[in-house]
């Protein structure tokens, strides 16, 4: 069977409390949002055709998961620490890969994962 040719991904968190939570992703994500949907929606495009939208619906918030790959775990992790936000220590996820795991506001879970094909001699 032929896969179908996506071109955009969009994964969404839903939170109860827009305001703080946009604040949040802003810290998380290193910059504000790239575009500004509506009143309470929020999109940032962490890499070609993929985004991470934020949204305000207190019916789903703190159901949200989200993986996201980085080249360099430590100085990620460090810089997310300096912006304010509380981050687990590294440790091996599944499959050997590290990872921090941490929650948003609403509760929504996010991994932090180091790509496992990146050359550590570089």
């Amino acid at each position: 069977m032929d896969r179908p040719a996506f071109v955009h991904l969009f994964t969404g968190m839903p939170v109860a409390d827009y305001g703080s939570s946009l604040h949040w992703y802003e810290r998380l994500l290193g910059r504000p949002p790239d575009v500004i949907v509506a009143e309470n929606e929020a999109m940032w495009q962490v890499v070609d055709g993929g985004w991470i939208y934020v949204v305000g619906d207190a019916s789903r918030a703190g159901q949200g998961q989200l993986t996201l790959f980085v080249d360099d775990l430590e100085k990620y992790r460090s810089a997310v620490t300096q912006r304010g936000i509380t981050v687990e220590p590294i440790h091996a996820g599944d499959g050997g890969v590290r990872v921090v795991v941490l929650a948003d506001p609403a509760r929504n879970r996010i991994t932090i994962g180091e790509n496992p094909s990146r050359d550590k001699a570089e």
